[in-house]
């Protein structure tokens, strides 16, 4: 699962759209969107090629592209 909120303040950041990064994929505009907002997954060529776009440094590319979302809850007694 990638991490949305990194990967959204980065392309806001370097004021890289959904659409440059849908030229830059080879999808559709929509596509992009739900891989971004982990709807759909992204491959790990795709996430190579957006960490290129984004110019993530080798050793970011876990924090944007290997994201765990959630921990595992407490149980009350």
């Amino acid at each position: 699962m990638i991490n949305t909120n990194k990967i959204k303040g980065r392309m806001a950041e370097l004021q890289i759209t959904q659409k440059d990064v849908a030229n830059s994929l080879g999808l559709a505009q929509p596509t992009v969107n739900q891989k971004i907002n982990n709807i759909r997954p992204m491959d790990l060529n795709e996430a190579e090629k957006l960490s290129d776009l984004l110019r993530i440094q080798p050793e970011d590319f876990a924090i944007y592209f290997f994201y765990k979302s959630c921990c595992t809850a407490q149980k009350s007694t």
